[in-house]
């Protein structure tokens, strides 16, 4: 099996927990993975370097205290060149695989049409990932063989909080190129938070994590231009006690795009975010409870 040879010395994903969960808060970064197989790099026709412009660098790091504070955070090690898990199991490209796609499969969505399906064609600004079609048997694999047990771990986290706790909140944490602007000012924004426009989460959720990081003197766009993918919008549904926010870090506030190290910068943004955190998880109850009931 092609996952079997490529993760045979490391896990494709983990779960950090803390050792007793004692807050309703899961935390994921599902495009923080920075392990890339050989056999993938030889399957590439991009240099090492430039196969990771879409990878989020370190975000898992910026939100580690997530499980000290009492969260448990789960992390993808596998790239998101290699595989996205904030896309439907089966956004799959025909012009990437030797066969025809199942009939089950998502060929026509805008993230296919893009280059960035669940086995994306494209990395950065529109890089070509391979230099020949794939055996379609190896997209599967790779959906079956992590796609499919990382969402099962990421749903079974989210049943549990909110079996314990009365509800549940996700935190899907993720970065943005240092290139995004807002397109009425041309202003960069330090953090997007998305909500799917206000579906996907209690309105104080979003309201309060913008509010804190503009009191801690940070630039905040909210739902544009990145308002949240798969993840937030699968597993977001406040009227069942389920609640799901995106949080998008420029990376420009951290990361040296071109050598990918770690700014002089990253140390500050990391205990912000710490204490970012550590406010938001301070919630009261009642913003997440007390959701007008769905009709029955």
């Amino acid at each position: 099996m092609t996952v079997e040879r490529d993760f045979t010395d490391i896990q494709p994903f983990e779960v950090r927990q803390p050792s007793d969960q004692r807050i309703p808060f899961v935390f994921n970064s599902p495009h923080s993975g920075r392990f890339y197989p050989r056999a993938f790099l030889e399957q590439s026709q991009l240099d090492p370097q430039t196969i990771r412009r879409s990878e989020d660098c370190f975000v898992d790091q910026l939100f580690a205290s997530a499980v000290p504070l009492g969260a448990p955070l789960l992390l993808a090690h596998f790239p998101r060149a290699y595989l996205d898990v904030n896309r439907e199991p089966y956004e799959l490209d025909a012009k990437m695989f030797q066969e025809a796609l199942p009939s089950y499969a998502n060929g026509s969505s805008a993230r296919v049409a893009g280059g960035l399906g669940t086995v994306p064609r494209l990395v950065g600004e529109g890089q070509e990932i391979y230099a020949k079609k794939l055996p379609l048997g190896e997209a599967l694999d790779r959906i079956s063989t992590i796609y499919k047990p990382y969402h099962a771990r990421l749903s079974g986290l989210l049943s549990a909080t909110r079996q314990r706790f009365g509800y549940g909140v996700l935190v899907d944490c993720h970065s943005m190129p240092t290139g995004i602007r807002f397109p009425e000012s041309g202003m960069r924004p330090d953090f997007i938070i998305g909500d799917r426009f206000g579906t996907s989460c209690a309105p104080e959720l979003a309201n309060s994590a913008i509010h804190l990081l503009r009191e801690m003197g940070y630039l905040v766009a909210h739902n544009k231009p990145y308002a949240g993918g798969y993840i937030t919008e699968h597993y977001g549904s406040p009227l069942k006690g389920l609640h799901a926010l995106q949080i998008e870090v420029n990376r420009g506030l951290y990361l040296n795009e071109q050598s990918y190290e770690k700014k002089s910068g990253f140390d500050q943004l990391q205990r912000d975010i710490a204490q970012f955190l550590a406010d938001l998880v301070s919630l009261p109850d009642f913003y997440f409870l007390d959701q007008p009931l769905a009709a029955e």
